[in-house]
């Protein structure tokens, strides 16, 4: 069942987003060659934890992190550990905040140091296809919009996105429907309306689209060893067009 949200359950989830983005602007100032993934998670559970929320990953289905962390060839969910980041790594860090039953959820990709312009081309494709399907985010406008327009860009560069990881729901349930496809024929799919809320977040790879899950059963890597990049913002649907739910508001900025 596909919900749309009351106005007191938007200003909770904007409080929930603005926790995310300020999470992930902790984070981004942390990153460099040396840091552990583990010392990243700790700094998102004390950003998150210090603004009255909890994070929404830590516990669930048994996930031990508060953040997924994943390196280069990792598409999703990586476990927070010992691993030291390198220069030249890049590293996609989603983030979920749960305020007051609330959740935000966000994720961004972040260079480690310096990267060649073949890995900093797939980064922005990436982030770009996240634009492109939030243009197609307004009533009346169907999932399967978004979802084309995702698919189309990233194609367009010769890249390919993963076809069993997709966008969703977001509410007070982490996921909830709708299911958002990064790929897909448009005009098709659920109608959008206004006070619908969603987590639209392209995943792409530099290399095939087929994915591995590693024997932790949490850590999903690219197949082919490509690397790949992450890009998600928690979304509201408005009269005419769209809000991005997990940003600044006070900075006027978005993560990145």
């Amino acid at each position: 069942m596909i919900s749309t949200k009351s106005e007191r359950e938007l200003v909770l989830m904007k409080e929930a987003g603005r926790i995310v983005a300020l999470t992930h602007e902790a984070i981004k100032n942390a990153i460099r060659p040396g840091i552990t993934t583990k010392e990243l998670d700790q700094i998102a559970y004390e950003v998150i934890t210090s603004h009255d929320a909890t994070p929404s990953f830590k516990g669930y289905y048994g996930y031990p992190g508060s953040i997924c962390a994943s390196i280069n060839d990792v598409l999703v969910h990586g476990i927070p550990d010992n691993t030291q980041l390198k220069d030249g790594d890049i590293i996609s860090i989603d983030i979920g905040a749960c305020y007051k039953g609330y959740h935000g959820d966000s994720a961004w990709t972040y260079v480690v140091g310096q990267v060649d312009e073949k890995t900093l081309d797939l980064m922005e494709v990436t982030k770009q296809s996240l634009f492109e399907g939030l243009k197609q985010a307004k009533p009346g406008n169907r999932i399967g919009d978004i979802s084309h327009a995702i698919g189309e860009h990233v194609h367009a560069h010769g890249y390919t996105v993963p076809m069993d990881y997709t966008g969703h729901g977001v509410g007070s349930k982490l996921h909830e429907d709708p299911v958002i496809p990064n790929y897909g024929p448009a005009g098709r799919g659920v109608i959008l309306k206004e006070g619908m809320t969603l987590a639209v977040e392209p995943m792409v790879h530099m290399g095939k689209p087929q994915t591995k899950t590693m024997s932790d059963g949490w850590t999903v890597k690219t197949k082919d060893g490509s690397l790949c990049a992450h890009y998600e913002h928690s979304i509201v649907i408005t009269k005419d067009g769209y809000e991005i739910l997990t940003k600044i508001p006070e900075l006027e900025v978005t993560n990145g």
